[in-house]
């Protein structure tokens, strides 16, 4: 509950039984709330780029997908530091992402 004299937070007291206001000492009875305003949510405009830039190594290997003779790789360790790293590589062209174990 908000105060209507200096909007700021009311707090309720069960011994007068009504809302007070620690700031300007106002009070309103419990249960009966006065609306004070209403704000209405307002949105930002977001664009939305989807450009890929190309920052990742490319290397010669064949999409399954689309038959594409280009794909971005990255290295992952992602089994044991014993074993070899896994290839991810991401199709230039549609997209299609697949793995290589080494």
């Amino acid at each position: 509950m908000f105060c209507p004299t200096c909007k700021r937070l009311m707090r309720p007291d069960r011994a007068k039984g009504a809302w007070v206001c620690s700031s300007c000492g106002a009070t309103v009875p419990l249960g009966k709330g006065v609306e004070v305003g209403r704000s209405t949510p307002q949105g930002r405009a977001v664009e939305v780029v989807e450009v890929k830039i190309a920052t990742l190594p490319t290397a010669d290997e064949i999409c399954t997908k689309c038959g594409n003779g280009q794909a971005y790789y990255v290295l992952r360790q992602t089994r044991g530091s014993d074993e070899p790293e896994t290839r991810i590589f991401e199709c230039t062209k549609c997209g299609y992402k697949w793995r290589e174990y080494q």
